[in-house]
């Protein structure tokens, strides 16, 4: 049997869903984020662990549950409140730990957007760390999200998950991306003054998610990103398969990139501004009085 963690965050809309998915398992655990609506209020209601603690960043809140939150098995799962564990996936999960050959294993999510699967605009099948065994696998902050830092070999798993990234409305969507490329535009920049391109990994990289982190710090470095991206998603992935809903998705993707390129200039000019002004202090032979009020000052002559 595995362990699920399930990360939440003002998820009163996908919350129920998302846990009744998960109890396949027996040891589910919730971890929210201090949320203001009735996340916690709907989660109690099923035979699940809650367990609140304030949001600092993606890796600091997962190190965070997996250092201080007790598992029930060896083996973990993490949700996110939109996502959802399927039978068959978790049927793959319980025979791959068996007889496990790696500590950690990717699975590939189905981006699921306006009532349609993203196939062809999203990299499918594009991979996230998601089984591991517990101690072996450990999160770091990149940009708005984590990456993992694994002790040992890792796999990929055949089965998929869905993942409702609108299932809260546009607003929500819009809201949330709009904090994201801040955090992404601080990492870009980062990545700007202390990364590099990778050629070798982007081209022969032995898995999915070696490409394709090689290409992102390529893509960091582009000129014309918002629209290298559209046309990148739209024409040559074939978002155009995806209908009304992989238009939307493409453009919303470009729209994204746009703020992150925006917000990375801002960052830039705010250095700028702060190289150049600079306290110049005063010579050691000169002082300052300090000025007088009008009723101290002598009457003129």
């Amino acid at each position: 049997m595995i362990s699920i963690y399930i990360l939440t965050y003002n998820e009163a809309l996908d919350i129920a869903a998302c846990i009744e998915s998960a109890m396949l398992s027996d040891d589910v655990i919730v971890v929210d984020s201090c949320s203001s609506d009735r996340t916690r209020e709907i989660a109690n209601q099923y035979p699940v662990r809650v367990v609140e603690h304030a949001f600092e960043s993606h890796g600091k809140q997962r190190t965070w549950m997996l250092e201080n939150i007790p598992a029930k098995h060896d083996w973990a799962y993490i949700l996110e409140a939109d996502e959802r564990m399927t039978p068959a996936l978790f049927q793959e999960c319980l025979k791959t730990i068996e007889q496990p050959e790696h500590i950690g294993y990717y699975v590939a999510e189905r981006v699921m957007f306006m009532d349609r699967w993203i196939r062809h605009s999203t990299q499918y099948p594009r991979y996230q760390m998601r089984l591991f065994q517990m101690g072996q696998v450990w999160f770091t902050d990149y940009g708005h999200t984590e990456r993992e830092v694994c002790t040992g070999s890792t796999g990929f798993l055949k089965e998929t998950y869905p993942h409702y990234t609108s299932g809260k409305g546009l607003s929500r969507w819009i809201d949330k991306h709009n904090r994201y490329s801040t955090d992404e535009a601080r990492e870009t920049l980062k990545q700007l003054e202390q990364g590099g391109i990778r050629w070798k990994q982007m081209v022969l990289g032995e898995s999915e998610v070696i490409r394709r982190r090689a290409l992102k710090d390529l893509s960091l470095r582009l000129p014309f990103r918002p629209l290298i991206r559209w046309v990148y998603m739209y024409l040559i992935l074939g978002g155009w398969r995806d209908g009304q809903a992989g238009f939307a998705w493409c453009t919303l993707q470009s729209f994204y990139e746009y703020l992150i390129v925006l917000k990375v200039r801002e960052l830039q000019l705010q250095q700028a501004s702060d190289e150049v002004v600079t306290v110049r202090p005063l010579p050691s032979d000169v002082t300052v009085e300090p000025e007088r009020s009008p009723a101290q000052k002598e009457p003129a002559a």
